[in-house]
């Protein structure tokens, strides 16, 4: 019998014990900090106790309004306060917050609206049209309070639709509102959709001990500062921006706000708010890099930067390295609160070229520090590869930085789970330093007369010629051997090249059958966070002429 005599007499209680959440992450701040700098949005200059009020206000007017515990409040705006606001003021109602990708259509949008039962929504003004045309396809019956939310930044186009504004909302909360721990740190902080390519997308849960531990790894993996300068260029309605709207709080930091990101934009915010650290796709950091030099003059600190999605080719590391700036990489899903993992760097790999810098900083790395674990398995026989990097598994994540999971549908999150792990999808090796390697998504290997073609590889080896912006590689039929791997590229700004520069450019770094049968140029279709859509481009591979390689 298993000895007790730790659990005897030695009840959990109040006096020691507390729900997770990273609501409470604001509560510190505003307190120890009242008077610092919050939230920088254009001429506006919000402390942390101002930002702390007006989010009890919001928690305040929603309980008033009849909408609290396990209710869904949508959001549909950039990158503005009311964004930072909703991620503390709509969980603090007890309610759960589901941002809205603001690029897609009035189909997708109702959708989710009806799906996920949201009981309001908040609608920047810009996106009055779209989301009015989604008000009208809902199929639920149940009332649905809109509210507008006017930037003094925006000057386009955009009507009000509301019955109230945000700034009225507000005003019927009580700013010493006193909002409670949830009962349960399992509860639910916030919905987000998958950004599914067929069908339905699916929506996943978040808890707050997950929001909570992973705005925590994000301050551990890049030793984040208190009071750090953290520009916002990840839209906040990707996975919650990898929950950093919790992690500067936790800082007591800047959010420096920005509606659209551009190159000129960024660089005029690092400099003039003196950023130290931004998080964004790969294309945004290549914007950044190809800009012109007189963008980037007066920059004279060292920014960090965190880049998820493709592995951070070798030009970008070094055009990041010329610039001043630290490039970390790291590696998620939506499933997982975003990033997950992350290659953490070693200081021997400075003394390396670039190339070789370049080859160890593409790998996915290993866990957050505090997700349980990051593996590579057999999806059958759930058994880890060997740590070879060379045999092909699945990646799977398990702890406490992974969703609940999908809302009603319990066979996708049963499939999801099986095994005990989280199964990403992902086809990757392990190396013999516990790192793990994406090989490539299991849908976009290329099997060509029988070979396994990693698309990611070929990738990698278009993006180190020099005249190359961006680049995806996917199966294009072939009669005879039934796929053969198509390039879209996108060149940079001025540079000029050829298909048959490029396929003699693969040709040098890889095995004949790898070698691209196909190169298309044209700007690449890309999703509201800078990832590439390859579903789009499989469309169109199948009418290419090819290239014989």
């Amino acid at each position: 019998m298993p000895n007790d005599i730790f659990t005897q007499d030695l009840p959990r209680t109040e006096a020691n014990f507390a729900a997770l959440t990273p609501l409470s992450f604001l509560e510190r701040t505003a307190l120890v900090y009242p008077e610092r700098l919050a939230i920088v949005h254009g001429a506006l200059r919000q402390t942390w106790a101002r930002t702390y009020d007006r989010c009890r206000q919001l928690a305040s007017a929603l309980q008033r309004r009849g909408i609290g515990q396990g209710d869904t409040v949508a959001v549909m705006l950039p990158n503005t306060p009311p964004m930072v606001e909703a991620h503390f003021g709509i969980p603090m109602a007890g309610a759960v917050l589901n941002t809205l990708n603001t690029r897609l259509d009035a189909e997708a949008l109702a959708f989710m609206l009806d799906h996920g039962e949201a009981r309001a929504i908040l609608v920047d003004r810009e996106f009055s049209g779209v989301v009015s045309r989604a008000l009208a396809l809902r199929t639920r019956t149940e009332p649905l309070l809109v509210v507008d939310v006017d930037d003094a930044v925006y000057t386009g186009p955009g009507e009000r639709i509301g019955s109230l504004d945000y700034e009225a909302l507000l005003a019927e909360g009580n700013a010493a509102f006193a909002w409670q721990l949830p009962a349960d740190e399992w509860d639910a902080i916030s919905l987000n959709y998958t950004s599914g390519t067929t069908g339905n997308p699916k929506g996943v849960v978040y808890h707050h001990r997950g929001a909570a531990t992973n705005a925590i790894s994000n301050i551990l993996e890049w030793d984040m500062p208190k009071h750090a300068v953290y520009l916002w260029t990840l839209p906040m309605f990707h996975c919650n921006g990898w929950c950093f709207p919790w992690t500067v709080a936790a800082r007591a930091a800047v959010n420096v706000c920005l509606r659209k990101v551009e190159p000129k934009a960024v660089f005029d915010a690092i400099r003039d708010h003196g950023v130290t650290h931004y998080c964004g796709a790969p294309i945004v950091h290549a914007g950044l890099v190809n800009a012109p030099d007189e963008l980037k003059q007066g920059i004279n600190h060292t920014v960090k930067a965190m880049v998820a999605g493709a592995a951070p080719p070798a030009a970008m590391i070094e055009g990041m390295e010329h610039m001043g700036f630290d490039l970390t990489h790291v590696y998620g899903l939506t499933e997982v609160y975003g990033p997950a993992a992350v290659c953490v760097k070693h200081e021997d790999w400075d003394a390396l070229d670039v190339g070789e810098r370049a080859r160890l900083n593409a790998r996915q790395g290993v866990n957050y520090h505090l997700q349980r674990g990051v593996t590579v398995m057999d999806p059958l026989t759930m058994q880890p590869v060997p740590l070879d990097g060379e045999t092909m598994g699945e990646i799977m994540f398990r702890g406490n930085i992974t969703m609940k999971g999908y809302l009603k549908n319990p066979r996708a999150t049963q499939e999801a789970f099986a095994g005990g792990w989280f199964h990403s999808g992902d086809l990757a090796v392990m190396y013999p330093d516990g790192y793990v390697k994406i090989k490539d998504r299991s849908k976009d290997i290329i099997i060509s007369g029988g070979e396994n073609i990693s698309s990611i590889e070929v990738e990698d080896v278009l993006y180190r010629h020099p005249a190359v912006l961006a680049v995806a590689v996917v199966a294009k039929p072939d009669d005879k051997w039934g796929e053969t791997p198509c390039a879209f590229v996108e060149l940079k700004a001025g540079a000029s090249t050829t298909p048959e520069e490029l396929i003699a450019h693969c040709r040098q770094h890889l095995a004949g059958f790898k070698v691209p049968r196909a190169i298309v140029f044209g700007e690449l279709p890309k999703t509201s966070t800078g990832k590439i859509q390859k579903f789009e481009l499989r469309k169109q591979a199948g009418s290419q002429t090819a290239i014989d390689a």
